[in-house]
C-alpha cells in the first residue's frame, strides 16, 4: 500500500494491498479499506467505516460512520454523504446515524448529494449533482434534485434501451431483463 506522507492514518484500521492513499488525507480509528483501493487529495474516511476492495474516492469526499461501501464502487469528487437527518451542532445526535448502504459496482457523480438511511443499488448511477433521498434499485439511472430515475444503466454504465423486458449492452454484449421494475443480468 501507499499513505502519502501529508495523510494521517489513525489506530486500528486495516488497509488492503495495493491501495493508495493520496495528500492531505485523514483515515480515522477502526476503519477498514480493502485492497487496490485508491483515495484521491483531502478525504477522510471513518470512524468505523467499511470500504470494499477496488472502490475509486475522488478528492475532497469524506465517508462518515454509517456509510459501508461494497467492492468496485466509484465515488466522484465531492460527492457528500450525510449520517444524520436533522443535525444541530448543539445537540448531539452521534446515537441516531442512519446506515447508508452503497452496492458493488455502483457510481456516483461528482458533487452529488446522498442522504443517509438509504441504499444504491448494485450498478446504480447517480448523476452528478443529484440528490439521492430515497433507496435506488440496481442498475438505475438517476438524475436532479431530488433525484429520479431516467432509465437503467448496465454493469459497463451504458444506458440500457429495453425492448419486450430485454436489453443487451451495445458495447460488450451482455443482456439484461426488466421484470416487475427491477433489472438483473442474464
Amino acid at each position: 500500500m501507499f499513505v502519502h506522507e501529508s495523510s494521517y492514518i489513525d489506530d486500528g484500521v486495516r488497509i488492503g494491498e495495493g491501495t493508495k492513499i493520496w495528500h492531505f488525507s485523514h483515515i480515522l480509528s477502526d476503519t477498514e479499506i480493502g485492497e487496490n483501493c485508491s483515495f484521491g487529495q483531502n478525504c477522510v474516511a471513518g470512524p468505523k467505516v467499511k470500504i470494499g476492495n477496488g472502490v475509486k474516492v475522488q478528492n475532497n469526499v469524506s465517508i462518515y460512520e454509517g456509510v459501508e461501501i461494497e467492492d468496485d464502487v466509484f465515488l466522484g469528487p465531492s460527492m457528500v454523504f450525510t449520517n444524520v437527518v436533522n443535525p444541530r451542532s448543539f445537540i448531539p445526535r452521534r446515537d441516531e446515524f442512519k446506515k447508508t448502504l452503497i452496492k458493488r459496482g455502483a457510481s456516483i457523480g461528482a458533487n452529488a448529494t446522498i442522504i443517509c438511511g438509504n441504499s444504491i443499488g448494485k450498478y446504480a448511477l447517480i448523476g452528478s449533482g443529484a440528490v439521492i433521498s430515497r433507496d435506488v434499485p440496481d442498475f438505475a439511472l438517476m438524475v436532479g434534485v431530488p433525484a429520479k430515475q431516467i432509465g437503467w444503466v448496465s454493469k459497463a454504465g451504458n444506458r440500457l434501451q429495453f425492448s419486450n423486458g430485454k436489453a443487451i449492452d451495445k458495447d460488450d454484449g451482455s443482456e439484461y431483463i426488466l421484470e416487475d421494475d427491477k433489472v438483473r443480468e442474464l
